[in-house]
């Protein structure tokens, strides 16, 4: 596979242009939160930790991994791979750049007059629950799914709201602001667990339909207007007329890959969310377990007399 997709050539197998973002966003955030941060709210704060810089940086290795690296032009080709993209860009990048951007820059963006009364909102637990859900749901319906195949513009629009949305409904459980953690630890494991019950309907109708669903993936006109999202044209159009369509890169039927992909969403969905709630749970029972009622004043004493 790897030999075939080298027809596509560089540009489209490792996206240098998001390459460059990518590591533009990681020169930003050295300079907002080191040497320039006085100028963003932090003056006076101390730099990231290890920690901090272990997840916004690792969090950039995988935005470029699944957005820019050969999984971006697989996921044109497989839903297999469409749908890791789409678990680690969705559920896992979100986690990481939230834990790895520091209380102060977030406390700095968040209380802008604009934002912070839409984050509120949006933020609650039933609507950021039900937002990120629907509009995961809804995206992955065969009619709006080739839709946003069609040009970069539809492509790019859809992408980044679901993901703005994937923030939102993570927030509540992860917030490093006082102000947005306002659920009790039991609260955050109910809200984890029904996130991995109304995600499932979108695996479910990819899982178990008995036919392929996506005209992105089974028709050559649509798979190749896909592939024009991350292949310069210039490079699909001399290869349109050898190349026949997705099995020509895959040991898998059509209908397989598609059933796969919905298996492996559905497993990585249930992994993150698992060890999220498993932190909260531990987290929560560490800190019960550790208030230990005082003893009455006396009782020692009074103890010390029976047995002397």
């Amino acid at each position: 596979m790897w030999l075939n997709l080298q027809i596509f050539g560089f540009r489209g197998l490792w996206s240098p242009y998001y390459l460059l973002f990518v590591l533009a966003l990681a020169l930003l955030y050295y300079l907002i939160t080191g040497p320039y941060r006085h100028k963003f709210g932090g003056k006076g704060q101390k730099m990231p930790s290890v920690k901090q810089h272990f997840f916004f940086y690792g969090g950039l290795v995988l935005l470029y991994a699944v957005k820019g690296a050969p999984v971006d032009l697989l996921s044109h080709i497989m839903l297999t791979a469409h749908m890791i993209q789409m678990a680690i860009y969705y559920i896992v990048f979100p986690i990481f750049i939230i834990k790895g951007i520091p209380a102060w820059l977030w406390e700095n963006v968040v209380n802008r007059r604009i934002i912070k009364p839409v984050l509120k909102f949006f933020s609650i637990p039933l609507i950021s629950l039900f937002l990120f859900n629907t509009l995961f749901s809804l995206y992955h319906l065969p009619v709006i799914f080739d839709f946003a195949k069609t040009s970069q513009v539809a492509h790019t629009s859809i992408s980044t709201i679901i993901l703005i949305a994937a923030f939102i409904v993570w927030w509540p459980v992860l917030s490093p602001l006082k102000e947005f953690d306002r659920m009790p630890p039991l609260g955050k494991i109910f809200y984890i667990f029904a996130n991995g019950v109304l995600i499932t309907p979108a695996c479910v109708l990819i899982i178990f339909a008995d036919t392929p669903v996506y005209a992105t993936y089974t028709q050559q006109g649509a798979w190749l207007q896909a592939l024009a999202l991350c292949v310069p044209g210039g490079v699909l159009q001399g290869l349109s007329s050898g190349i026949s369509g997705p099995e020509m890169f895959s040991p898998m039927s059509i209908l397989e890959d598609q059933q796969l992909g919905g298996i492996i969403m559905k497993i990585m969905q249930e992994i993150t969310y698992g060890i999220v709630l498993a932190r909260v749970f531990f987290g929560w029972f560490t800190r019960e377990s550790l208030r230990v009622d005082p003893l009455p004043a006396g009782t020692n004493e009074v103890s010390t007399n029976e047995h002397g």
